[in-house]
């Protein structure tokens, strides 16, 4: 049986004034080699014209869109003693997503071929890429104008764009999008009316329009504002935050709390931070006249790492999101993804995020920090605390930072004092200084005697190339890091 958003798509493709370059109709021309090359054709077209999909439908007059009905059967067509469907696969580069639907229209019986459309380069087929002028197929490269046209619409898909819920009315759109958080961290005015709702979440892309009056929730506004992930699909359930406890330093000890956040990224990252603010440690601080609880890890950190975790996850790995682990020792942040920057470098490097639009959202929210700046409030946070520096690793599919608690100088191994060391360095560089003895003793929460210890560590960092002289010629002119 036909679906009704199937239906409510034929009816609106028949209501367009006329073809477009995007949508063909036709009756009962199947021969394979023009269907092939209107798939090339009308994949390079939808690019161009910002359609996520192009469509051939059989069966309809091409002068008044009336229905005709079709005998088309793409099922049973075969070609070169293939099937046509899978013949036609293996004449496109690169591979597309297409698929033909009989649909039994009340009108008559239709054929509709829906053809996604080109994402990475154009769409070729038998090695000849194809374009629509008019109601003609010709050759893309005999017109360089629309070729250009192509290449500057063309973009590497984005997981923000796709679809989450596909088909819904605008009751369901406000039922499973908390839209009073996005009018509340933009600072906007909530809108009298649901029409004015539904402007502001098309607007940043949350949404967008589907056939029929209807919408889709993309992946952005499920992502950022569902009130439930569990309500969307499996895959998009699975990237909830999950937060888990340990009552040791290892996996093997007992988890004495497990929790997944089935909020968005957005409208559940104030109560997410607090949440774990609240469970974190607090031992009262024996050093200040006024006896005071201080934080094991400090909550500017807990805050960044956290959004830098959701911002830079790679959305494709699937069955997998960001997870925070609390051990006695040291707090880590998890995300699916291998790093785009170098562990090392996180701390200069201009970021580079798989998730542009997530993270352009949250960014004009409050949610995050400029670009380039939450990684180094990180380890400032950690300085100024003495506490042991952060460490960031990259694995095989995925990114892990680590916060330690409290450790003195003694108790650090040589591996974290370098680090230390250069981390250190980038943070005094970025602010227009080179790192000193003195300045490193400081942050390490040492006294002068120790100046020989420390001294020990810049020369143990420089050996091992992570930091530099200033300047060669004057041996007192301080430390930079390898890259400055």
């Amino acid at each position: 049986m036909t679906n009704v958003r199937t239906l409510a798509l034929i009816d609106d493709l028949r209501d367009l004034p006329a073809e477009t370059a995007w949508v063909e109709f036709k009756e009962n021309n199947a021969d394979p080699r023009v269907i092939g090359r209107l798939i090339s054709a009308i994949s390079n077209a939808a690019r161009v014209a910002g359609q996520d999909c192009g469509y051939v439908v059989w069966g309809i007059r091409d002068r008044n869109h009336a229905v005709a009905g079709t005998r088309f059967e793409p099922a049973a067509a075969k070609h070169r003693q293939q099937p046509l469907e899978f013949w036609l696969s293996q004449m496109l580069r690169p591979g597309i997503a297409f698929s033909f639907q009989p649909v039994e229209h009340p009108q008559g019986r239709l054929v509709l071929l829906e053809i996604a459309a080109a994402t990475t380069a154009p769409v070729e087929f038998d090695r000849t890429a194809y374009v629509r002028v008019g109601s003609a197929t010709p050759r893309l490269a005999d017109h360089p104008e629309r070729q250009k046209a192509l290449w500057d619409s063309l973009r590497p898909y984005a997981w923000e764009t796709g679809v989450a819920q596909q088909f819904v009315n605008a009751s369901e759109v406000l039922d499973l999008l908390d839209y009073p958080s996005y009018f509340g961290l933009l600072g906007k005015p909530l809108p009298e009316s649901d029409e004015g709702i539904l402007a502001g979440l098309e607007s940043d892309l949350l949404i967008s329009r589907d056939v029929g009056g209807n919408w889709n929730i993309r992946n952005l506004g499920a992502i950022l504002f569902a009130k439930n992930i569990d309500k969307f699909a499996t895959r998009l359930a699975r990237k909830a935050v999950r937060l888990v406890v340990y009552d040791g330093n290892g996996r093997t000890a007992t988890a004495t709390h497990r929790k997944d956040f089935p909020f968005g990224y957005a409208n559940g990252f104030a109560a997410f931070n607090a949440h774990v603010n609240a469970l974190v440690p607090a031992p009262e601080d024996g050093n200040s006249v006024i006896r005071k609880a201080q934080p094991l890890f400090p909550p500017v950190a807990i805050r960044e790492l956290t959004a830098n975790a959701l911002i830079h996850q790679d959305m494709t790995v699937t069955g997998a999101g960001p997870t925070v682990e609390m051990f006695k020792n040291r707090l880590e942040f998890t995300n699916p993804g291998a790093p785009l920057v170098r562990p090392e470098r996180f701390i200069d490097y201009p970021p580079r995020s798989r998730n542009e639009a997530l993270a352009s959202l949250m960014r004009r929210m409050g949610l995050c920090e400029e670009q380039g700046t939450g990684i180094d409030k990180v380890v400032s946070a950690v300085e100024e605390e003495h506490l042991p520096p952060p460490a960031f690793q990259a694995e095989a599919d995925a990114t892990r930072v680590t916060l330690f608690g409290p450790r003195r100088f003694a108790e650090m191994t040589a591996e974290e004092r370098t680090r230390a060391c250069c981390q250190h360095a980038a943070l005094r560089h970025l602010a227009g200084d080179p790192m000193t003895n003195a300045s490193l003793r400081k942050r390490l929460g040492l006294e002068n005697r120790n100046a020989n210890q420390i001294s020990k560590v810049i020369r143990q960092a420089l050996d091992n190339g992570l930091i530099r002289v200033a300047d060669p010629s004057r041996p007192r002119s301080g430390y930079l890091p390898f890259w400055a």
